[in-house]
């Protein structure tokens, strides 16, 4: 009868490599094998700790012909799962590993630590006794807009990840699509350069479109709620923040009289006035 084997999913460092635990730190020294989303990112942190236990890639695109390896593995002893950063199998591969090591009657067993949607949502401001966490935006604006609107009266607070080229176009999608609620946008969390902006959409984008967004952003946005008046515009911008909005908008290719009708609303603007800016980009 083969040995039953332990498959833990070791949580790492989002950035600073004093979050790790040391009940993750005694796993990852006593595994026979380590699979690792990145194997180079992985072997910096084992090095910080003078660890050298046997090191192979699990990664997106060898996820399925790796999982033999993991499993013979797995027959002979316990194995860590690693992501680049943070927890391992949430928008990370590890769903499959995971799910052929319980077919195969091993233990799967988290070790907790890391996870940047949870630590910008609890820093967020926002309400944390209910969310929906849908990872990444999807890249299109077509699509992007159909997932929104299938969220747009949901009460719970939701988590979305984007990345720093596609940030501004999320913006305006969910602006146009949810409202202008309040965000919370979270990027380098616990690194040298950490930052937590908090503001209402339409602040968001102006304020990203003067600061071009750098680093990998988690968005902790409101949910519906029948009280507040979220969707409102806080009050009328100044034409430097039209101004500002209007070069923001016009990088995500909308036609003008969809972003005017966009902008209006968010800015407290008349909407034929700001047509006419538009157009005269």
């Amino acid at each position: 009868m083969n040995s039953v084997g332990t498959l833990y999913l070791v949580a790492t460092p989002i950035g600073n490599l004093e979050d790790i635990s040391a009940r993750a730190l005694r796993i990852l020294r006593q595994v026979r094998l380590i699979a690792a989303e990145d194997t180079r990112q992985t072997r910096k942190l084992l090095s910080h700790y003078d660890i050298h236990n046997p090191l192979i890639s699990y990664h997106e695109h060898n996820k399925l012909t790796r999982l033999d390896e993991v499993l013979s593995a797995l027959a002979q002893g316990d194995v860590a799962l690693v992501s680049d950063a943070g927890t391992p199998a949430l928008n990370d591969p590890g769903y499959e590993l995971v799910q052929a090591a319980l077919q195969a009657g091993h233990l799967v067993s988290p070790i907790p630590g890391p996870c940047a949607p949870i630590a910008a949502l609890i820093a967020s401001g926002l309400p944390t006794d209910a969310f929906l966490y849908l990872g990444y935006l999807p890249r299109k604006s077509a699509e992007r807009q159909h997932l929104l609107k299938s969220v747009v009266d949901e009460p719970y607070t939701l988590i979305f990840l984007e990345t720093p080229h596609r940030l501004l176009k999320a913006l305006a999608d969910l602006e146009l699509i949810l409202g202008n609620r309040q965000i919370a946008i979270a990027r380098e969390l616990t690194k040298v350069h950490q930052e937590i902006w908090r503001g209402h959409l339409s602040e968001a984008r102006v304020y990203f479109s003067q600061h071009p967004p750098r680093g990998e952003f988690t968005l902790i946005l409101e949910g519906k709620c029948q009280t507040n008046q979220a969707s409102e515009p806080a009050k009328k911008w100044t034409e430097a923040q039209l101004s500002a909005a209007i070069r923001a908008a016009l990088q995500t290719g909308e036609p003008p009289s969809i972003l005017a009708k966009r902008l209006a609303h968010a800015s407290g603007w008349d909407r034929r006035e700001v047509y006419k800016r538009l157009v005269q980009r």
